[in-house]
């Protein structure tokens, strides 16, 4: 089975949890109002957007050869490896987006609960963070694949934070339904129903955080905006993998898009608006912790890690 076989297989929510038993009953614990200190920790990153605190969260990581047509999603194997250099290797961190929204405790997609290869380090980096499961009052989904929503239930099929409403797009969640479906997952189904809030592209989905339509990957792929007074943060879900590839060569088509030219016009389309407006991006799959800008770079685009 390819790697992209393997992430399909994974793309629905039962497939990285199993598929099981409904949830506990939801927890009385409510989010704090003042933030704890956020202490310094390898697998955790704390930042400012504005007044809003975010801390990036480090889940695990993923490597392939670029060579290897049973893993990349790039059928063009020499130009990607040109662009890799000596190393010829792809990696691709996860890393979950903790955010603090008001009276909001806001975690963006959930990781891969570790499966796919994975390291499975989301519930600690959260607790080094200071917030418990318990704690989490929304988590938004950028898409359903395995790498995104595999932390979302425990191997018990219990949900992970089960005071949590669960926030994707509407055309995301039938994608979502009809895979887990196929998939024999009804009783997990039943648990997350109740929990699942859909909405449609570019709402408002927390008082500051408004859903950013990101065509190409799934059918209901979702990037999110986070905006404080005069700062901003996108965070691009899949709508690019690799700082180089994914930035450097946007055209290549990736094997893992469900609409290959849709995912094309999106990278374009972000490098344009990204460059030019100096916007501060978040790359869940981008080297940790995952933050930094595009730059305009002779005729092409760079990625700008923040130090």
């Amino acid at each position: 089975m390819t790697f992209y076989a393997r992430l399909a297989a994974a793309s629905l929510i039962l497939a990285a949890m199993g598929a099981a038993a409904c949830s506990p009953e939801p927890e009385t614990q409510k989010a704090a109002p003042t933030p704890p200190a956020v202490l310094s920790h390898p697998d955790i990153h704390a930042f400012r957007i504005g007044q809003i605190q975010a801390v990036a969260l480090k889940d695990g990581e993923m490597s392939f050869a670029a060579a290897d047509r049973e893993m990349s999603p790039w059928s063009d194997t020499a130009e990607v490896s040109r662009l890799l250099g000596a190393d010829g290797q792809v990696h691709l961190s996860i890393q979950p987006l903790l955010v603090r929204d008001a009276d909001r405790v806001v975690l963006i997609d959930t990781g891969a609960g570790g499966q796919m290869g994975t390291e499975g380090k989301l519930l600690a980096s959260l607790r080094a963070a200071g917030v418990e499961p318990g704690q989490v009052t929304d988590v938004l989904i950028s898409h359903a694949h395995g790498d995104h929503v595999g932390g979302l239930a425990g191997k018990d099929g219990a949900l992970t934070f089960p005071n949590a409403t669960i926030r994707m797009s509407e055309a995301e969640w039938a994608f979502a339904r009809a895979g887990a479906a196929d998939a024999g997952a009804g009783p997990l189904l039943a648990a997350m129903t109740p929990k699942v809030e859909t909405f449609q592209p570019g709402a408002q989905v927390t008082p500051s955080i408004q859903a950013v339509a990101l065509a190409g990957h799934t059918p209901g792929h979702t990037g999110y905006e986070i905006v404080s007074g005069d700062e901003r943060l996108l965070y691009i879900g899949d709508a690019m993998h690799s700082p180089v590839i994914s930035v450097q060569a946007p055209e290549l088509v990736n094997g893992w898009d469900s609409d290959a030219a849709a995912g094309v016009r999106s990278r374009q389309g972000l490098l344009s608006r990204g460059a030019s407006g100096d916007l501060r991006v978040y790359g869940v799959h981008f080297p940790f912790p995952g933050l930094g800008r595009f730059q305009r770079r002779d005729d092409g685009f760079v990625w700008a890690p923040e130090d």
